[in-house]
C-alpha cells in the first residue's frame, strides 16, 4: 500500500468515525409514560417541535389545548411532538398526574439535567423551539400572541408563530421569524 493509499485509508476511516459519533443520539429521556426518548427519533420527523412546560406555570398550562390542537394538525404530516418539563425539583409522581390531568396528546419528558433547554436555548415556559430532523433550532419563541403580557391576553391569537414557522418549514422554505420574545414563567437553569 503506497504513503497515499495508506493516507486516504485512514482519513476514510477519521471521516466513518466521525460520522457514526454525529449520529449516536445525545440523549435519552424518560417521558411520564415511561418510555425512553432518543434524538434518533428525530431523523424519522420532517421537523420537531418541543414545548417547554412546567407544572405550576397557569401561562403554560392554558396553552396545553392549543399544543394539542397544534399536534392533531401537524402530527399527520410527520411533524414529531414532544413537551419539556423544564422545573426538574417537581417530583416525577406530579409530573405524570400534571400530563394526565392537562391531556398531553404528545410525549412529555423528564429532563433532569436540562439537555433539552440548554440545547435550544429556552428561557420560559411556555416557550417553544421548532428543530430541523438534525437538531438545527428553526424557530425559538412564543406559540402565538394571545398572552400580551402576564395581565393581558387577547381572546384570540392573531399572530401563530409556531404555525407560520411549521408552514414554511413543510413547504421547504426559510422560517420568515425565527425568534419572537415570550411571556411566561423563567425557566431555572440549574449548574
Amino acid at each position: 500500500m503506497s504513503v497515499v493509499q495508506a493516507s486516504l485509508a485512514m482519513i476514510m476511516a477519521m471521516l466513518s468515525t466521525a460520522a457514526v459519533v454525529r449520529a449516536a443520539p445525545q440523549f435519552a429521556l424518560r417521558d411520564t409514560a415511561g418510555v425512553v426518548h432518543r434524538e434518533e427519533e428525530w431523523s424519522k420527523s420532517r421537523a420537531v417541535v418541543i414545548f417547554f412546560t412546567t407544572t405550576d406555570c397557569p401561562l403554560s398550562n392554558s396553552y396545553v389545548p392549543e399544543m394539542n390542537r397544534i399536534r392533531a394538525a401537524y402530527g399527520p404530516l410527520g411533524v414529531g411532538f414532544y413537551a419539556v418539563q423544564t422545573d426538574i425539583t417537581i417530583p416525577e409522581v406530579e409530573v405524570q398526574k400534571h400530563s394526565r390531568e392537562f391531556g398531553f396528546t404528545f410525549p412529555l419528558l423528564l429532563d433532569p439535567k436540562q439537555i433539552l433547554v440548554r440545547k435550544t436555548g429556552a428561557t420560559a415556559t411556555p416557550e417553544v423551539a421548532l428543530l430541523s430532523n438534525t437538531g438545527n433550532v428553526l424557530y425559538l419563541g412564543r406559540i402565538d400572541n394571545r398572552v400580551v403580557d402576564f395581565d393581558n391576553r387577547r381572546p384570540a391569537a392573531t399572530e401563530s408563530y409556531l404555525r407560520n414557522a411549521l408552514d414554511a418549514v413543510l413547504a421547504g422554505k426559510p422560517v420568515v421569524r425565527q425568534r419572537t420574545d415570550v411571556v411566561g414563567c423563567a425557566i431555572n437553569i440549574v449548574g
